[in-house]
């Protein structure tokens, strides 16, 4: 398949609201693709590159080249010089990677150097939503959307049933079956205001503690252990503990899906960035589980002595989660009985803050596990952190957003009465909201080096974010995590916006 088509089908795409045209596009485009394409097709357009991050910076891609007249570069051939591009390291590498990028920018039309440009900067964002796309295939292939749903959970790869079913038809779906040692897709939460809103949507439902921690899905066959993560990375090795956990309860065959977290001394929750550090820490992993063990909690059972539950109501998937692991080693909860019990919800919300955990899930009791979808029926609810910060600088956005100051340096007051950075963020901007703060920075602009551009820190933006962690990047030495614009603060003078000291009290557990 040509570039070209990629490229176009994805502009296509990013500029139509309606999901029936959407999946229109795709079911075209997959109907064109032939199945070695397909790994390459879907993250392309989700605006994934499947090599990960390939040392690119803005100063390289950047660079002005020449665009191609016509297209002729396939998508395989552009994989093909991004692994390339990946494996370059050492001395000259930066020569190199600017050589491989203008071969690859040379070849490549206006159209198609536009593409290029948001994928290798991460600007290609709108992509195609995974359950768009996942009509799309069912669509171009006449297989029932709903097994198609269910092939795509149960192997936890999009791109590994398009490639089956585009080579073999409908009839590969048979392949795709819930087993112990395949993981497959984690069912995830959408998120509501409060509990009262939570409860009054879902009815009679169970609270759970929302954990800081990293998902986790624990498979056991007999002895054989194996942990997988929300984005079913193999990682059992670095958690003997879960392990063995896994290895004394009841059953011998099982999924299990939960959460792992490190307590400390006191029994409370130690930060998220302790605990994800140590379960991305691959050596010496018997130091690491020494210095910072982690334990595993359980919320749900998928598969139990062989038995498929997916598809039994989360009450009765529980109750054999109960008969197989003991309390202390499941998320705590209540349940319960609709909008006349939100005062119950309430207080066991308060409760769990008081532990140190992030908040609650309340979910359905009566609705099925939809593996790899944010499921209507998992509500989470945790309190919004949100501060008034002071936009240092910004810097010119590409692929959709080319044009326009998107990425916003924010900063927060010390007490001498300069600014302390804490991030960046492109994040919860309109269109409208990027229109307008590209003009108004460009007032207060002090210089640029053509990427960034450097402002007078008078403009005040609300900031929403979910918490902080350690960072030795930023001089407070911490940083926000996922923080995203509310709106802009015009009644606020700078000098009324949050300090550094504020922000650390406020989280003590992360102070530097």
């Amino acid at each position: 398949m040509l570039l070209a088509r990629l490229a176009q089908v994805s502009q296509q795409v990013a500029t139509t609201s309606a999901r029936s045209k959407k999946t229109a596009l795709l079911a075209d485009l997959f109907r064109e693709a032939e199945p070695d394409d397909v790994p390459i097709v879907i993250p392309y357009l989700a605006g994934r590159l499947p090599q990960g991050r390939l040392g690119v910076g803005w100063k390289v891609l950047s660079r002005p080249v020449p665009p191609a007249a016509e297209p002729s570069l396939t998508v395989a051939a552009v994989d093909a010089l991004l692994t390339e591009l990946g494996k370059v390291s050492g001395p000259g590498s930066q020569a190199e990677r600017t050589r491989l990028v203008g071969e690859l920018m040379g070849a490549s039309t206006t159209e198609e150097q536009r593409f290029l440009l948001g994928l290798l900067s991460g600007e290609v964002r709108q992509g195609a939503l995974d359950a768009v796309a996942t009509e799309g295939l069912a669509q171009a292939t006449d297989a029932p959307p709903a097994d198609v749903r269910r092939a795509v959970m149960l192997a936890g790869s999009l791109q590994t049933v398009a490639e089956a079913l585009l080579a073999d038809g409908p009839e590969a779906l048979d392949r795709f079956r819930l087993t112990v040692g395949r993981p497959v897709l984690p069912m995830l939460a959408h998120s509501a205001s409060s509990v009262a809103e939570a409860v009054e949507k879902l009815g009679g439902c169970a609270v759970e503690e929302k954990l800081d921690g990293i998902r986790v899905q624990v498979h056991r066959d007999g002895d054989t252990v194996r942990v997988y993560t929300r984005t079913l990375d193999d990682i059992t090795d670095r958690l003997p503990e879960v392990t063995a956990a896994a290895q004394q309860l009841k059953g011998e065959r099982f999924i299990l899906d939960g959460e792992v977290i490190s307590f400390d001394a006191a029994g409370r929750p130690r930060s998220f960035q302790e605990t994800a550090g140590r379960v991305g820490s691959r050596v010496d992993v018997a130091t690491a589980a020494e210095q910072v063990p982690v334990s595993p909690v359980f919320f749900d059972a998928l598969s139990v002595d062989d038995h498929d539950l997916l598809d039994l109501p989360f009450a009765e998937r529980h109750a054999e989660l109960a008969r197989l692991v003991p309390e202390p080693m499941r998320v705590r909860r209540t349940l319960v009985s609709g909008a006349e019990d939100v005062s119950a919800a309430e207080s066991f919300l308060a409760e769990t803050l008081e532990r140190g955990h992030e908040g609650v899930v309340v979910k359905s009791l009566d609705t099925p596990y939809s593996a790899g979808r944010r499921g209507a029926s998992w509500l989470k609810v945790k309190p919004v952190h949100t501060l008034d910060l002071v936009v240092l600088a910004a810097e010119w956005g590409h692929g959709r957003r080319t044009g326009k100051l998107s990425n916003l340096h924010l900063g927060a007051r010390r007490e001498d009465g300069s600014y302390a950075m804490l991030g960046k963020t492109f994040k919860g901007m309109t269109d409208a909201m990027l229109a307008w703060q590209t003009e108004r920075l460009q007032e207060l602009a002090t210089g640029t080096d053509g990427y960034v551009v450097t402002v007078r820190p008078e403009l005040v933006v609300e900031i929403a974010y979910d918490g902080l962690q350690r960072s030795t990047r930023y001089p407070a030495g911490v940083t926000l995590r996922f923080a995203r614009v509310v709106r802009y603060r015009e009644d606020k003078r700078p000098e009324e916006a949050d300090t550094v000291e504020t922000l650390l009290a406020a989280h003590p557990e992360v102070s530097p």
